[in-house]
């Protein structure tokens, strides 16, 4: 009835994030902040799995979720949920959560993935998300190797697209960004183990009410706007084996795409240094 009258018929979806996901000055340095320290939990985290088997001290799934989770208390962050900690078969699965009834130890020749998301105290504190992945031993398996270029592929292909946009003072969409990364994974034969799309708002909540990178589960129209914060996380899960995904935060600040301020994942971990 609306159209018939002449009246042209606007999503409000993008005006609705620019009061929503748009984040101040110093909700974004509450993110870096947080980044920073997520990021070195991730490193202290590789290293206590590291020490442990190779001073035979027992060390597990949960073990580990739970020495995550006391890092996250000496450094004053808070989550809503304990990181992801899977081993193996467990990482293919993409929202693998350990329990004690599904506990598995960590052997030597085991493959990791780390997922932590957390945030400094307070109610305008913005998260920070990332998932990283290693190899508890000296020589990485070809075939891990082989995955975790191709999502680093992806990973990159959907940074770099959003970069040259915001560069050039050009909207990108969130399905723009999704399809960049989906496309490097498609055109290696496995674009039916990238089930979910390629990333997330973030904001107060992991999960922020701004565009995410999705032409999968939703087709994203909405544009990446400035003072946003978002994740890239493109995933491949070979069920009965392993899965890999990389995962880093980017923000949008003074026309400027950033995903480069702490360091993203160029290799899996190898967790034994060589004998």
């Amino acid at each position: 009835m609306v159209r018939a009258i002449g009246v042209e018929i606007v999503s409000a979806a993008d005006l609705i994030q620019r009061f929503e996901a748009s984040l101040t000055r110093e909700q974004l340095a509450s993110h870096h902040r947080a980044a920073g320290a997520l990021r070195s939990i991730v490193d202290e985290t590789f290293a206590e799995i590291g020490n442990s088997i190779t001073g035979g001290r027992q060390v597990s799934e949960v073990s580990i979720q739970e020495f995550v989770m006391s890092r996250f208390a000496a450094k004053g962050l808070a989550t809503y949920a304990p990181p992801i900690v899977a081993v193996n078969e467990h990482s293919a699965d993409p929202h693998f959560a350990p329990q004690r009834e599904n506990d598995r130890a960590i052997r030597r020749g085991d493959f990791i993935l780390l997922d932590l998301w957390a945030k400094e105290a307070g109610v305008d504190s913005i998260y920070a998300d990332f998932t990283w992945v290693a190899f508890v031993g000296e020589k990485i398996p070809d075939e891990h190797a082989r995955v975790f270029d191709i999502v680093a592929r992806a990973r990159d292909a959907a940074v770099e697209l959003v970069q040259a946009r915001i560069a050039a003072r050009e909207p990108v969409a969130g399905r723009e960004a999704d399809r960049a990364a989906r496309a490097v994974i498609e055109g290696a034969g496995f674009g039916e183990k990238f089930v979910h799309r390629t990333g997330h708002s973030i904001g107060r909540e992991v999960h922020g009410a701004g565009a995410n990178l999705d032409s999968l589960e939703t087709l994203d129209d909405r544009a990446l706007i400035e003072n946003s914060c978002f994740s890239v996380e493109p995933g491949i899960y070979l069920p009965g084996k392993f899965g890999v995904r990389s995962e880093l935060d980017m923000t949008i600040e003074n026309g400027r795409a950033d995903g480069q301020r702490e360091p993203r994942q160029l290799e899996i971990v190898a967790m034994l240094a060589p004998s």
